[in-house]
């Protein structure tokens, strides 16, 4: 039977998986996994992201050996050259993948994909990870959104997902294996075991996906409105880091959740879209900001600071809180990131850089268009940017979402607490001043 290289990346599952199905009738099925991080530059995963990616990855393997295939896992410097590799080793005649939109990863994907064919391999690739194409929405000029509403609202007259497909109960297997390296080669787990919080608090994986999901949907997707805002309650769904690894599909939500498809629940998988969009027309905003002018906006660089916001030592006990939170589980509710950011954009007048990196290495849903997204957001330099003048203030944030204070004392318990580093209203004050040296050029609502 003829032999397909199917290319696990950020879509580690078997259901609703188009690259698979596409491979199965083809013949024989080879999935393989490659470790090479350093093709992604500075943006390579980070510390809680291989934490989540090898507990991920033991449990895709569990589930193909159910179904007679197994998972091939290699570590290379170049991807193009371990492809090559197992093509000679297996006789494979082509490679299946599901896209990734990072910049980096489009140039490096399409530079295999020009190689394999010069060489006669078929190559192929699927959207494994979104409703639609970044490149399929455009407003009235041809050119890609910058602002959400318009962007979802055109979105949605074009998405029209097919029904998943169920996982295969058995994955057609070539007669001869190449060998594979043992998960534990790939160095994804930390040599201290830091990550007791993060095992605590969830289950990787595609069946881990469904039971949050089922739960979800079960129950706190009837008050997601309200209760999405009050860090205090278990209101949301918490699928970000399943849906960064592709253990479940947006299609998947879509079509399990269609009396939701209208409400806020279904927006909030809008705004991943938004980002993939976003960060596929604008590759640059990984590093830069999307408004021009903010290149000369006056940041202040203090290191005692930005590591008192990072270990929860600002004295500000929302803050403090919520990067506590985030050390512990590897994640954060949304209404406190919001806030976290503003304080270290705006209070502490940071460059949002420093906020995007600390939460890439210690999120386990880091996802560089999300996080680019949320950041420049959160700074007012990007798309659909919160004005210059917004500045989240942490007390009243807390007295409106967390009246009882039941989320800060959950993470910072009921002993002394450090003196702020900062006056939340002297601070907001010189952010606004600094803010109002961009307004000549900038175009803030």
């Amino acid at each position: 039977m003829t032999a397909t290289l199917l290319w696990l990346r950020q879509d580690l599952r078997l259901a609703d998986h188009p690259a698979l199905q596409a491979a199965l009738q083809r013949g024989d099925v080879i999935p393989v996994f490659i470790w090479s991080p350093e093709e992604e530059g500075e943006w390579q995963p980070g510390a809680a992201s291989r934490w989540w990616l090898h507990q991920s990855l033991a449990a895709l393997a569990t589930e193909l050996e159910k179904r007679g295939s197994r998972l091939v896992l290699r570590r290379a410097t170049r991807s193009l050259d371990a492809l090559r590799d197992l093509l000679v080793e297996t006789g494979a005649t082509a490679v299946y993948w599901g896209r990734r939109y990072e910049p980096l990863v489009i140039a490096r994907d399409a530079d295999i994909k020009n190689s394999l064919r010069a060489e006669g391999i078929e190559v192929r690739s699927f959207n494994t990870a979104l409703l639609i194409e970044p490149w399929d929405v455009q407003n009235l000029s041809g050119k890609p959104f910058q602002v959400f509403t318009p962007y979802w609202r055109k979105a949605c007259t074009a998405i029209d997902p097919p029904k998943p497909a169920a996982a295969p109960s058995r994955i057609a297997a070539p007669a001869r294996w190449p060998q594979s390296l043992a998960l534990e080669a790939l160095g994804l787990m930390p040599n201290i075991a830091w990550y007791g919080g993060m095992a605590e608090a969830w289950r990787p994986g595609e069946h881990g996906a469904a039971a949050l999901l089922g739960s979800f949907l079960g129950g706190p997707v009837k008050d997601y409105a309200e209760q999405r805002n009050l860090p205090a309650v278990s209101g949301t769904s918490r699928l970000s880091p399943h849906l960064h690894f592709g253990e479940i599909s947006p299609r998947q939500i879509w079509h399990a959740a269609p009396e939701w498809r209208s409400t806020q629940f279904i927006t909030e998988i809008g705004w991943r879209e938004f980002a993939h969009h976003l960060l596929y027309h604008f590759p640059r905003t990984t590093n830069a900001p999307l408004r021009a002018d903010f290149e000369r906006f006056p940041w202040r660089e203090d290191a005692g600071d930005l590591l008192a916001w990072q270990h929860g030592r600002t004295g500000i006990p929302l803050v403090d809180a919520g990067m506590r939170e985030l050390w512990e589980t590897g994640w954060m509710h949304n209404r406190v990131r919001m806030v976290v950011a503003s304080f270290l954009v705006k209070n502490l007048r940071m460059h949002w850089l420093h906020g995007a990196r600390w939460f890439w290495d210690t999120l386990v849903d880091a996802d560089l268009a999300s996080n680019t997204l949320g950041w420049q957001w959160a700074a007012g330099c990007g798309a659909d940017a919160a004005p210059y003048f917004r500045v989240f203030n942490p007390a009243s944030q807390a007295d409106k979402f967390d009246p009882q204070g039941e989320y800060q004392r959950r993470w910072l318990g009921s002993g002394s607490r450090p003196a702020p580093i900062v006056d939340l209203k002297a601070s907001r004050e010189a952010a606004l001043a600094a803010f109002k040296t961009l307004r000549s050029s900038s175009t803030d609502e």
